[in-house]
């Protein structure tokens, strides 16, 4: 990891020291959405969820008695 910051220049490590900063300011509930936005397989799932809900036609309360 040494070896990868001397590579690094002053620019991107600030952007890193800048990411580490407002990761670490992350409530839980906000870490678990990003922890979800950046899990391929729960963002295809989610997606497909959406889909769904969104082709289905709304029951009205009446009917449901």
């Amino acid at each position: 990891m040494p070896g990868a910051l001397r590579e690094m220049n002053k620019a991107e490590l600030v952007n890193l020291e800048r990411l580490a900063h407002l990761l670490k300011g992350l409530s839980s509930s906000e870490v678990e959405t990003l922890e979800l936005l950046l899990d391929e397989e729960a963002s295809v799932t989610i997606a497909h969820s959406r889909k769904e809900l969104e082709g289905t036609e709304e029951i009205p309360m009446a009917e449901n008695a």
